[in-house]
């Protein structure tokens, strides 16, 4: 029995994103990449803003929305955006995923210029994390879709979680998860209308697989998964939260095999193992030592956030 039930949110949180890339599959055929977003997200703003218009929890003041806006901005409509464009106009999954690894390494260094102090057991970890991710997707890797565009909608993607992740540890890593909910997915439904507009037909199928995927990336992924998300954010290091995203790539391979019936081969179980033992080997480094230029403080331990507090 666990002690404390906040150790099962990275399983929980590796569980319901891995399951993005299996929406994709079931959804991408159905509605554009943006236009599919958008109806995400605004399924998202029917269900939360009649519950913050209910409970009025404590809304942030005219800056701190701002902050939260512009992460919203980046860890919703860029990142998200950025992936299901790439695949829609050509790159595999695979090659999808394996760029999407290297986010835990850009990660790793920009916080160690921020604030935190990334040790070499740690840079040893995200290597095997790395060669792991790569093992994993290398059975289903294939260039044959790669185009500029689409390596160019990767690496926004990545740029965007990336830099997304890191800028809310910074400047909005406490906020009220409900208000913020509607901020950042009003900011992020809006920033898609522009590539609707511009660049998609617009045409929607109405098919059972893809309400399903919308459903799922309403409730699973983009209330569910996203929300602990950012309570791993506000209570850990950003490069130890983003490590998790290494186990991405394997979970959704086994994921795969179940409802796709894609085989799995010794070379998925080796690089599997070796991204659980990087993953392992970072998020086991619990000790912080600051930089001693370091302006910035990032909270260590667990704060009673404001939601707890409405319901005490």
């Amino acid at each position: 029995m666990l002690n404390d039930p906040r150790k099962l949110i990275p399983v929980a949180f590796v569980l319901i994103w891995s399951s993005g890339f299996i929406i994709a599959r079931y959804g991408m055929p159905h509605a554009e990449p943006m236009t599919f977003s958008f109806m995400r997200f605004l399924g998202v703003l029917l269900v939360m803003v009649p519950a913050v218009l209910l409970i009025r929890p404590n809304w942030p003041d005219r800056r701190q929305i701002v902050h939260i806006a512009v992460a919203g901005a980046l860890l919703q409509a860029g990142y998200l955006g950025g992936v299901w464009a790439a695949v829609r106009h050509g790159m595999s999954a695979g090659l999808v995923a394996l760029i999407m690894g290297l986010q835990p390494i850009l990660t790793a260094w920009f916080a160690a210029m921020l604030a935190e102090r990334v040790t070499g057991r740690q840079w040893m970890g995200l290597g095997l994390g790395l060669a792991g991710v790569g093992l994993v997707v290398q059975v289903k890797l294939s260039l044959a879709g790669l185009t500029p565009l689409s390596l160019g909608l990767a690496g926004l993607a990545l740029a965007s979680i990336t830099t997304g992740t890191l800028y809310q540890k910074r400047f909005c890593p406490d906020f009220d998860l409900r208000a913020g909910s509607v901020i950042q997915f009003s900011v992020s439904a809006i920033a898609c209308i522009p590539f609707i507009l511009i660049f998609e037909t617009r045409e929607i199928h109405w098919h059972p697989e893809l309400i399903g995927a919308l459903l799922w990336g309403i409730f699973g992924l983009s209330i569910g998964a996203i929300s602990l998300l950012f309570i791993m954010i506000r209570e850990g290091r950003a490069t130890q939260v983003t490590s998790l995203l290494y186990l991405t790539p394997p979970t959704t391979a086994v994921m795969a095999w179940i409802l796709f019936k894609e085989p799995i081969t010794l070379i998925t179980v080796f690089g599997t193992l070796l991204t659980v033992l990087g993953v392992w080997w970072v998020v086991s480094q619990t000790k912080t030592v600051p930089h001693k230029s370091a302006t910035v403080t990032l909270p260590q331990v667990h704060k009673e956030t404001r939601y707890e507090k409405d319901n005490h």
